[in-house]
């Protein structure tokens, strides 16, 4: 009989999940979670009964089951906003499910309840939990006294496997066309190497032995089978030439798609991926691995085929000519694959090791380049140089134990083969000594052993360079196999035209196990002008990456005219926002490209007409090329106050319905200052507008201010009743207000500095 509790009957699947349900088994707890297996917003269904786990999927509308086992467990984990709960056996993952932290509670019960139910199953009474430690990362029960998670820890030491290469499918599927072709023009440029070995038999046992005997020579044999032989190179030499040709270019498409797949994908990422990566490591990764897989494909790939198909070949044919030598000939194959698979694993961890430490020299460039000015400010080239020589020696260490490990492999293989090579001439000696082959037949099969050996060593070298790929494929799926915690609804609704209203609905925010926003409800009317102040890591900045959505809501929601967040794409909604930061970013380019950055089609009227309104026409009129003038990285050679004109130049191009000003004018002095608030009251005209600002007399036309304080709002309103009220804004205010005259009199000229300004918003 089933619970009567099973089914939700407002969801679309109630019914189907009773008709699944087998005899006797019934339903002990269900979880509905708003994310697909793509990480879409949709309504997937998981199931626990008596018996397994189900699990309805609304991408196909397909139904999956689990058949409940010793060793399984639920684990699960969340990053930004965003859980994951992964079916986990002793053989490895079976599944995973994911969904917003709103569901976290409930998918928490339902990972206990699994648990229980397993132990259950297997005759262990469920141990009580509620005092045991937890591992911080995956919420799994830590063992007594220890603070290693056997979960977490297997995971981290998991060696990249080979496998993984076979993962570039999706990737090669395209061309595999061009790639069926190849394997012909390889199958037959193999075969015609091939055919040179047995013609020595006839040249031997019929032309020179007999020549020696005494006997004349036949001319015209003679000329066949050497127009054979020549014949043979020929066809090798051009069939090798294009089946090289045409693999190298199908291997450097596939690179040339994995490279922009991997960055299309990082791009989708959202802010809080970037949040635990170095910029160093992601272009590591981005290139170089990408740069080592292509050439995996071209040269080595190609080469592991035609001596695989070499080898079969070879084989079939020395047991055609004769079987026991053929036998002997295979001697060394156990004791080579033996220590092939002993060095394989500690290739691959080692070449993973190496990707990680190369990834930390690269991090160290990429962080002392861009800051060289930074660098040299403070005298720190030495400290910057020995980091550098750190690394690099670190680097040095880990590739020499590594090739301490190659270097007794590849002689190892080279003296096995060596010494089958001596067995075979052993065994042919004594068979023709017997009468039971030809000289001829010795020959040929003594040029089939040299080629046998050849590519046996060629194979066992590439070894190498398959676990540097397999290392290098892993870290590239890693960031492909990331799902953003910002995620597209599968069905999403326009939003092209937005008046900008702004509704935030019992907001909840936490990062990991971090509480940051708080039961925050706030309305913004179209056109309105808010301040946010605070102290810092009150929430402030937090609250405005929840509006842009660069991070999602853990409870609540955020609506902009009428419309969840999370109904829009992305992109769509990012349209409409105009993003002013305390540190504006510039490209490398001219200044019209930087202005144009959000509207790349802009006109050159267009672009002059934003710079006029942010009150930097002027002095890019000065500049050497005007709108033409070549910005540095990170627009070097710009003033501060000029980079933040041109930012705001940026904003206005794009005509955004909402506005953010985070920190806009913090960092300029009180001149440019100026200068940027006449651009930024033309900016915000008209517009929806979110400011913060560290000096709060920048916020005196704002329509209400927001107060928050350890990510609550405790204060609303306008500046004139927020003062006579004499309560937390007011407490800033007379703050700020006494660091100006403690300023003044000591003869500096600060206008409302923040007694916060050295920290850093939440």
């Amino acid at each position: 009989m089933h619970s009567p509790s099973v089914t939700n009957p407002q969801h679309p699947q109630a019914a189907a999940l009773e008709a699944r349900l087998a005899s006797g088994e019934n339903v002990l707890t269900r979880l509905e979670v708003d994310l697909d297996a793509q990480g879409r917003f949709a309504r997937p269904l998981l199931v626990l009964t008596t018996q397994r786990l189900l699990a309805w999927e609304p991408v196909d509308n397909s139904w999956r089951d689990w058949r409940l086992a010793p060793g399984q467990s639920l684990r699960l984990s969340d990053h930004g906003g965003l859980a994951l709960m992964e079916l986990l056996a002793p053989q490895g993952r079976l599944a995973q499910f994911r969904f917003t932290l709103a569901h976290n509670v409930a998918a928490t019960r339902f990972a206990e309840a699994f648990d229980r139910q397993v132990q259950l199953l297997t005759g262990i009474a469920p141990e009580a939990t509620d005092d045991a430690a937890l591992c911080p990362s995956c919420q799994a029960p830590l063992p007594p006294d220890s603070e290693d998670c056997p979960i977490c820890e297997r995971e981290l030491h998991t060696p990249p496997s080979t496998w993984v290469l076979l993962r570039l499918w999706r990737f090669a599927k395209p061309y595999q066309g061009q790639l069926l072709l190849g394997f012909a023009l390889m199958l037959g440029s193999t075969g015609a190497t091939l055919v040179a070995p047995y013609l020595t038999m006839p040249l031997m046992d019929k032309v020179l032995i007999p020549f020696q005997n005494g006997q004349a020579i036949d001319p015209s044999l003679v000329a066949m089978l050497l127009s054979g032989l020549f014949g043979a190179a020929l066809v090798s030499w051009s069939l090798g030439w294009g089946k090289t040709y045409l693999l190298a270019l199908v291997s450097e498409r596939i690179a040339a798609d994995l490279r922009t797949t991997t960055f299309e994908h990082l791009l989708g990422l959202s802010l809080e991926y970037f949040g635990t990566k170095r910029t160093g490591d992601l272009m590591a990764r981005i290139g170089s691995e990408t740069d080592r897989i292509s050439i995996f494909l071209s040269l080595h790939a190609l080469d592991f085929i035609t001596d695989v198909l070499m080898l079969t070949m070879t084989s079939i044919i020395l047991f055609n000519i004769h079987p026991g030598l053929a036998l002997a000939t295979l001697l060394p194959l156990p004791l080579i694959a033996w220590l092939i698979h002993q060095v394989r694993d500690r290739l691959r961890t080692g070449f993973e090791k190496i990707d990680r430490v190369w990834g930390e020299v690269t991090n160290i460039l990429a962080d002392t380049i861009p800051g060289i000015r930074v660098v040299k400010a403070f005298a720190q080239e030495s400290r910057e140089a020995k980091r550098f020589k750190d690394a690099n020696a670190k680097n040095l260490q880990v590739n020499d134990r590594l090739n301490r490990t190659w270097s007794l492999f590849t002689p190892t293989v080279a003296l096995l083969t060596e010494m089958g090579l001596l067995v075979v001439w052993g065994i042919g000696i004594w068979l023709i000594a017997g009468g039971s082959i030809t000289v001829g037949v010795l020959t040929a099969f003594l040029a089939y052993i040299g080629r046998f050996y050849g590519r046996l060593d060629s194979m066992s070298r590439i070894v190498s360079v398959t676990q540097k790929a397999a290392a290098g494929a892993k870290r590239i799926f890693d960031i492909l196999d990331h799902v953003s915690n910002v995620p597209d609804p599968v069905n999403p609704l326009p939003y092209e035209k937005a008046s900008g209203a702004i509704s935030l609905q019992g907001v909840n925010f936490r990062y990991g196990s971090r509480s940051i926003i708080r039961q925050l409800d706030l309305d913004i009317r179209p056109g309105e002008m808010v301040g946010l102040v605070g102290h810092s890591g009150s929430g402030k900045s937090t609250l405005v990456n929840l509006i842009c959505r660069f991070y999602d809501v853990s409870e609540g929601a955020i609506k902009v005219d009428g419309v969840d967040l999370r109904r829009i794409k992305v992109a769509d909604y990012r349209r409409h926002i105009g993003l002013v930061l305390q540190e504006p970013f510039l490209f490398f380019g001219t200044i019209a490209e930087n202005i144009a950055y959000g509207k790349p089609d802009a006109s050159r009227a267009e672009i002059v007409a934003a710079a006029r309104a942010a009150h930097a026409h002027e002095f890019i009129l000065r500049l050497p090329h005007g709108y033409d003038s070549l910005v540095g990285e990170r627009g070097q050679g710009l003033s501060g106050g000029e980079r933040q004109r041109i930012s705001i130049a940026r904003a206005l191009l794009i005509d955004p319905a909402i506005l953010i000003l985070d920190e806009a004018t913090s960092a300029v002095d009180t001149e440019t200052e100026k200068e940027i608030q006449k651009a930024l009251d033309n900016l915000v005209k008209g517009r929806t507008t979110i400011a913060i600002a560290h000096r709060l007399s920048t916020l005196r036309k704002a329509d209400r201010l927001v107060v928050m304080d350890r990510g609550e709002i405790v204060e609303l309103g306008p500046h004139d009743e927020l003062i006579a009220k004499q309560g937390h804004y007011w407490r800033l205010w007379e703050a700020q207000a006494r660091k100006a005259e403690e300023a003044e009199d000591g003869g500096l000229m600060v206008v409302a500095p923040n007694p916060h300004a050295h920290t850093v918003n939440a």
